[in-house]
């Protein structure tokens, strides 16, 4: 069983990498002969960084940005294509630092019994039931492999926000609880607000 639990991530890994460099090769499978004459190994994969290089620069511009999202609006108008390519490119955009609809903060929400739930920071608000406006947050509860869960609406004085980037709660998610530092520093809520994306 040790034996597994070491080799079995590895060997994933390994056969992911070699279907990605295999797959770029395909792609680009002829392009070398036709250009240079002659076979070059990796074409594959220096064509491809050059296109994920080049799309980060074209989008990084006022232009590119335009471009992109026309092109987003057009994609989103085809059926099929849509219903696959609108999650995924929301749950990538989630994880990026520049964008303001994703995840901000890792959080810790007490519950009345005295149970804690982690989730991530992704809005907050402020609601009004008739007694003046009172701070809220919603938390984005990951139940199924980060792409499915929960939203959690809560006051935001039940949060607490612990010294874990973003990467750091994703890999707390993917690994069931075990990447969780043996010891956490979190900030209650009034003390929090200084490090919060708004």
């Amino acid at each position: 069983m040790t034996g597994l639990i070491v080799t079995v991530p590895l060997v994933v890994t390994v056969v992911a990498l070699v279907w990605l460099v295999q797959l770029a090769d395909f792609v680009t499978q002829g392009l070398d002969q036709r250009l240079i004459g002659r076979r070059v190994p990796g074409l594959g994969i220096a064509v491809t960084l050059v296109v994920v290089l080049a799309s980060g620069a074209l989008a990084s511009n006022v232009l590119g940005k335009r471009i992109l999202q026309r092109g987003d609006r057009l994609l989103l108008h085809v059926p099929l294509f849509r219903t696959i390519y609108a999650p995924v490119k929301q749950l990538i955009s989630a994880f990026s630092p520049d964008n303001a609809a994703g995840f901000k903060k890792v959080v810790l929400v007490e519950h009345e019994s005295g149970r804690f739930v982690l989730g991530f920071l992704t809005k907050e608000f402020k609601i009004d039931r008739g007694n003046g406006p009172e701070p809220m947050i919603a938390v984005y509860v990951p139940t199924n492999h980060l792409y499915l869960g929960d939203v959690l609406v809560c006051p935001a004085s039940r949060a607490a926000y612990p010294d874990l980037t973003v990467e750091e709660g994703v890999r707390v998610f993917l690994t069931g609880g075990m990447a969780i530092p043996g010891t956490i520093e979190a900030a209650r809520a009034d003390l929090g607000k200084r490090g919060r994306a708004g």
